[in-house]
């Protein structure tokens, strides 16, 4: 039993190694267009990035029935797997992205870096230039400051969200509507008690 425990010790140790490098040279790579919806506001339960975890809890599975029938230490290997999973999900999904129905948001220690680690991650719009690519492991917050720091020449800018506009026009989301300059009472529908009107927030 202390080796199958050994082996399921070493599995999770492994999954975080390969998460990090994973993270940032497949997620960050040539999976973005899964991995991207995570960094977009996601629009109920589930994002396009939760395949990645549905694809390794295939893997867990297979190793775990493999084992099952006799390819010993398969098995212990697919438990780790499995454990790594629940962590993941109680650090990441949870802790770090609110994915369950509380809120808590950890004021010292470890949790408190891993939240802030992670938070940064966030703090780039698109996949290149972001930093903290552990899941489990966060590495010291003034470290990623300064590393964040580096790669953007300053703090990281995040993009202005484009401002809406009509279907099928033409103009840039910055560009000024052509009665802006005018005063209401030139707009012939200006005084009309039921014109739609949009407020500051673009809603």
């Amino acid at each position: 039993m202390l080796w199958n425990a050994f082996i399921v010790i070493l599995t999770v140790a492994f999954m975080e190694v390969f998460s990090i490098v994973a993270h940032k040279y497949v997620m960050h790579g040539f999976g973005w267009g899964w991995h991207r919806s995570h960094h977009e506001p996601r629009d109920g339960w589930f994002e396009k990035n939760d395949l990645f975890a549905v694809v390794f809890a295939g893997v867990a599975i297979a190793l775990i029935y493999a084992g099952s029938i006799g390819h010993h230490p398969l098995e212990w290997i697919g438990a780790g797997m499995t454990a790594y999973g629940a962590l993941y999900f109680v650090a990441h999904d949870g802790l770090v992205h609110r994915r369950w129905p509380f809120q808590y948001v950890p004021r010292r220690g470890y949790l408190k870096r891993l939240y802030q680690a992670h938070r940064m991650h966030h703090a780039v719009a698109g996949k290149d230039g972001a930093v903290s690519f552990g899941f489990l492991y966060a590495p010291p917050v003034d470290a990623l400051k300064r590393r964040l720091h580096a790669l953007h020449a300053g703090p990281p800018k995040k993009p202005q969200p484009a401002s809406p506009r009509p279907a099928g026009a033409t103009a840039p989301p910055d560009a000024a509507p052509p009665n802006a300059a005018r005063p209401n009472a030139a707009r012939p529908n200006a005084a009309r008690p039921n014109a739609a009107r949009v407020d500051a927030s673009g809603n």
